[in-house]
This record gives C-alpha cells, sequence and structure tokens, in this order.
C-alpha cells in the first residue's frame, strides 16, 4: 500500500515534465532553424558581396591591364619621340654652332663695315674742313667739321687709330690758336689803314732838327723875307672836285680790297692795295705819316689771306696713308 501511493505522482509530474521538455526542445529548434536560416542568409548575401566584389575586381583587373597596355604604347610611343627629339636636339646643337660662327663672321664684317663707314665719314668731314679753310678761310666752319670728325674717330673702338686721333687734336689746336683767321686780322689792319689815312696830313711838313725846331734850308732862310716857298706836288696843283673825285676813287679801291678779301681773292686783293697806294701818293704829299702808310700797305699785300701752319691738313694725309695701307 505505501509502495503504490508515489506512481501516480510520479506519473503526474512525468507528462507535464515531458510536455514542458517537447516544447523547450521544440522552442530550441525553431530559434535553432531562425539562427541558421539567417545565418545562411547572411552567408549568401555574404557571397553575393563577394561575387559582386570579385566581378567589380576582375572588371578593375580587365581595366588596369587595358591602362598598363596604353601606358606601355604611350611608353613606346615617348620612347621614339624621346629620340626623335633626341635627334632634334642635336640637330638643333650643331645648327646653333653654324650660327654662331656665321654671327660671329657677321659681327666681325659688321665691325669691319662700320670702321669702314666711319673712316669714310671721317675723311669727307676732313675733307669739308679743309675746303672751308683753304678755299672760304672759315675757320669757324672748319673747326665745326673737324669737331665732327674727330666725335666720328671717338666712336671707332679701333687701337690702330690712336695716333690718328692725336694728330687730330694737335691740328684742332693749332687752329683754336689761329683766332679768328688771318682774313679778319687784315680785316682790322685795312680798316686801321682807313682810319689812318683820313688823318693824313693835307701840307708837307718841314724837316726837323735834331733839337726838335724847324730848321729851314739857307736859300729859304735867305727868300723868307720876300716870299714863303712851300714844296708843290701833284696834290698841291689839284683842284677840289678833282682832290674829291681822288678821294672817292681811294675808297672805292678799298672797298674792293675789302671785297676781294671777303671772298679770298688775293690777286683781286693786292691789285686794289696798289691802286690804293698809287692814289695815296697822288692825294697826300710825303709825310712820316704817309710813309707809315705805304709800308703798312706793303705788309697787307705781302701778308697771307689763309691759314699758315705746318699741321692743317696732316690728320687728312695720315688718314689717307692709313687707308691705303702705307706706314
Amino acid at each position: 500500500m505505501d509502495e503504490a501511493l508515489p506512481t501516480p505522482r510520479r506519473a503526474r509530474w512525468r507528462v507535464p515534465a515531458a510536455t514542458m521538455l517537447v516544447l523547450v526542445l521544440g522552442a530550441a529548434g525553431w530559434f535553432g532553424w531562425q539562427a541558421l536560416s539567417t545565418r545562411q542568409q547572411q552567408a549568401q548575401a555574404r557571397a553575393q558581396d563577394d561575387a559582386r566584389q570579385l566581378e567589380a575586381l576582375g572588371e578593375r583587373m580587365d581595366t588596369l591591364r587595358a591602362d598598363l597596355r596604353a601606358q606601355g604604347r604611350l611608353l613606346q610611343d615617348a620612347s621614339a619621340s624621346s629620340r626623335v627629339l633626341r635627334d632634334e636636339v642635336l640637330g638643333l646643337g650643331q645648327r646653333n654652332a653654324l650660327l654662331e660662327d656665321s654671327v660671329a663672321r657677321l659681327d666681325a664684317n659688321a665691325r669691319e663695315g662700320h670702321q669702314a663707314l666711319g673712316l669714310d665719314e671721317a675723311e669727307l668731314l676732313l675733307v669739308l674742313g679743309a675746303q672751308r679753310l683753304h678755299l672760304a678761310g672759315d675757320l669757324d666752319g672748319a673747326r665745326r667739321a673737324y669737331a665732327l670728325a674727330a666725335g666720328v674717330l671717338e666712336g671707332l673702338d679701333d687701337p690702330g687709330l690712336l695716333n690718328l686721333r692725336q694728330a687730330l687734336a694737335a691740328e684742332r689746336d693749332a687752329l683754336d690758336a689761329m683766332g679768328p683767321g688771318p682774313r679778319a686780322e687784315l680785316a682790322r689792319r685795312l680798316q686801321a689803314l682807313d682810319a689812318g689815312i683820313a688823318a693824313l696830313p693835307r701840307e708837307a711838313q718841314a724837316p726837323m732838327a735834331a733839337n726838335g725846331a724847324a730848321r729851314p734850308p739857307l736859300w729859304q732862310r735867305l727868300l723868307s723875307p720876300l716870299l714863303e716857298i712851300h714844296p708843290a706836288g701833284s696834290n698841291a696843283l689839284m683842284a677840289d672836285a678833282e682832290r674829291r673825285q681822288g678821294e672817292d676813287a681811294l675808297q672805292v679801291e678799298l672797298t674792293l680790297a675789302r671785297a676781294a678779301l671777303e671772298r679770298g681773292d688775293g690777286d683781286g686783293f693786292r691789285t686794289a692795295l696798289n691802286r690804293s697806294e698809287r692814289w695815296i701818293a697822288r692825294l697826300w704829299p710825303d709825310s712820316p705819316q704817309l710813309r707809315d702808310v705805304v709800308r703798312e700797305l706793303d705788309a697787307l699785300r705781302e701778308a697771307p689771306l689763309l691759314p699758315q701752319s705746318p699741321l692743317l691738313d696732316s690728320t687728312l694725309r695720315q688718314l689717307r696713308a692709313l687707308r691705303d695701307g702705307k706706314p
């Protein structure tokens, strides 16, 4: 009796326990199946992602291969271009060397041409200065021409022209030392002569004794109580109208002398002075003043109208000798 009582009680607990166990197992299986399904879905999604990534990676690999092939072709083209450019650079270097040689020759020719042109210009200026000096007696014009020639020679860098520059400097100094020139001096002296002629005495002067008093001759002293004697000449026999005509003719001759002096006519200048001397001898009696005037006329006839100096034209002669290759 006592042993039969626990059996139903255990039976009653066994059924709920089995039910609970079934339920627990079912829930565990359902949760396990859900977890497995989720893992399968995640694995499938990962597989799809991996497949897409592999496909994208394959496409990228194909793209990279294409890029590599393109880069290879570009490198080949660049290499070929580099070889062409290298050849062109070598050709350009050779052309540059040839151009440098050509430019050097052109520069040398240009320097020679510039120097020849400068020497021609300097020679032309020196010739112009010499013509102004010898033909017209224009010292100022000659100085300007020589100054321009000096500027041209200074612009040439040939050291062989040093002697030529020194000769030109010496010639310019000689011109500067001449002042206004011989014509201006002769014109001044001729003007002073004209003023001296106007101051000549109209009557003959008695000779002066050594003590300064007048000592007439013995016959004049004997006849002095009866008459007064004056020396008579051609001027004493001239009427006033004839004397005025003679003075006008003298002024004409002096004017002709000035005109001949202005144009550098030496023969005309001396001829006018000769005629002036003849008129002076006819119009005024002999006196110390007259003899001074005659001596001045002789000095004017002998004076040169053009500048005289051994340095004149020396630069032009030296330049022409240099052009001809003579020492």
